[in-house]
């Protein structure tokens, strides 16, 4: 539906509005004067009861939850309020005269009692249930979006997921590593040896002969091998170039066995610029 033909709707639909207003306006007010309300209450009566109708429907579109209930209920009691006071009207004769003093709304003296407590209640009502609407949608808080919500929870996801990656410092370019008492070098026999799954005691299933074209044809290099080719290839590196994921690439190996090559790479490195200071 286009913007032209949702204004019309709306036009039309207060216009409907305005005419049963009116409508039930002329009830209401007899019924006011009936029971004892001068002529400018009387007139105003009628905004009091259909006026809070107008009211509780524009909070049960607002509102939510528990509050858009409350609001209905409001809006069904005074909507059936309105309907007995103008069905009333339309019973009793008298209610139609030109200048209508004090008279009864029904014959029968209980109905005319719990007449009169409705019609007389209606106001007191209105001010305590308009009072709490008005208070429930200005406190109300607009639910989050459940596509907000995921945006927000993925960010926090990136987020604690950066704060674990650890932070590697390193030294500004052209910077020398002096240390004031040289660090322990262990011999790469004594270095950790990198961690064995613990073999599971469920029996494995079969999975058939690997053929010789997917095997790989690298050998399994040692530590010791790794560590001297790593020496060749980063001969020519600044420290701060020393880096695991560097050596990982160059060397083409798993990152805990790089980490274990970058460390002793670095003690080697310390170790000779002691040397030389000391020289």
């Amino acid at each position: 539906m286009n913007r032209q033909a949702k204004t019309l709707l709306v036009l039309a639909l207060i216009a409907v509005v305005g005419m049963a207003f009116r409508v039930s306006w002329n009830a209401l007010r007899d019924v006011a004067r009936a029971i004892g309300a001068d002529g400018t209450a009387a007139t105003l009566y009628p905004f009091v009861v259909d006026g809070l109708m107008a009211l509780a429907l524009v909070a049960a579109l607002v509102l939510t939850g528990d509050a858009r209930r409350f609001a209905l209920r409001v809006l069904a009691s005074y909507t059936l309020a309105s309907l007995v006071l103008n069905y009333v009207h339309g019973l009793v004769p008298d209610l139609h005269a030109k200048s209508i003093d004090w008279t009864r709304l029904a014959e029968w003296d209980p109905a005319n009692w719990a007449l009169v407590l409705l019609a007389t209640s209606l106001p007191v009502g209105s001010i305590y249930f308009g009072s709490d609407l008005v208070a429930k949608v200005l406190h109300h808080q607009p639910s989050t979006e459940p596509n907000t919500q995921e945006s927000a929870q993925t960010m926090a996801n990136q987020s604690m997921a950066e704060q674990d990656e650890p932070l590697i410092e390193q030294p500004g370019p052209g910077a020398e590593v002096v240390s004031s008492s040289p660090a322990p070098i262990e011999p790469i026999e004594a270095l950790p040896q990198l961690a064995v799954a613990a073999e599971s005691t469920r029996p494995r299933r079969a999975t058939g002969r690997v053929p010789e074209a997917a095997r790989s044809t690298r050998p399994v290099r040692t530590e010791a091998e790794l560590l001297a080719e790593a020496r060749s290839l980063t001969e020519s590196w600044p420290v701060e170039k020393l880096t695991g994921e560097g050596i990982r690439k160059a060397l083409r190996t798993s990152p805990a066995k790089a980490r274990i090559v970058r460390e002793a790479l670095k003690a080697e490195r310390e170790r000779d610029a002691v040397a030389a200071v000391a020289r």
